[in-house]
């Protein structure tokens, strides 16, 4: 297995990139330390806060500069809290210029696509995620190889093809 970059290193390679950044999520949940309270008190009915305010912020800054991040969820039906919470933070991050899609899991199965996350920077560079058993991410594995970019492109591809824009998902 290749190192896993963590902390601000990929952080770095996420908010690093130049022109186009793309998430395939596939996890009906994550944990995140960051996310626990304001997960608690979406459940709860409550407010999150301005908890979120930064991210959307950095989106809106690169939005501004022409940089484009789009995401594809692959979703359980019916959906976990955690992609209920996910549903409203799309809404902020949509808002903000990100260009978010869901995929029905039941859908997804057809598409041969892989099961687990990954982040395509640039159509240059893979960032394939890895998470501990109980959904916490564990840092991510950088590829820069030709071929293996090249089949994430494809995968970026075919799920964007199949996916619902996040303004139609979130209402029906």
């Amino acid at each position: 297995m290749t190192e896993l970059v963590t902390g601000p290193d990929f952080r770095g390679f996420v908010r690093g990139y130049q022109h186009t950044a793309f998430r395939l999520e596939v996890r009906d949940r994550y944990n995140e330390p960051g996310e626990a309270e304001p997960l608690q008190r979406f459940l709860a009915g409550e407010s999150i806060g301005d908890w979120y305010e930064d991210w959307e912020e950095l989106q809106r800054r690169w939005a501004a500069e022409g940089k484009r991040m789009t995401r594809v969820r692959v979703v359980s039906e019916p959906h976990t809290d955690y992609i209920r919470f996910g549903l409203l933070l799309a809404g902020l991050s949509a808002a903000a210029g990100e260009d978010i899609r869901y995929l029905p899991r039941d859908q997804a199965k057809d598409l041969d696509l892989p099961d687990y996350d990954f982040w395509l920077i640039d159509s240059t560079r893979v960032g394939i995620l890895r998470f501990s058993d109980d959904d916490a991410l564990l840092g991510a594995e950088i590829h820069d190889d030709p071929m293996l970019v090249v089949r994430h492109c494809y995968y970026r591809d075919v799920a964007w093809h199949h996916a619902i824009p996040y303004a139609e998902f979130a209402g029906s």
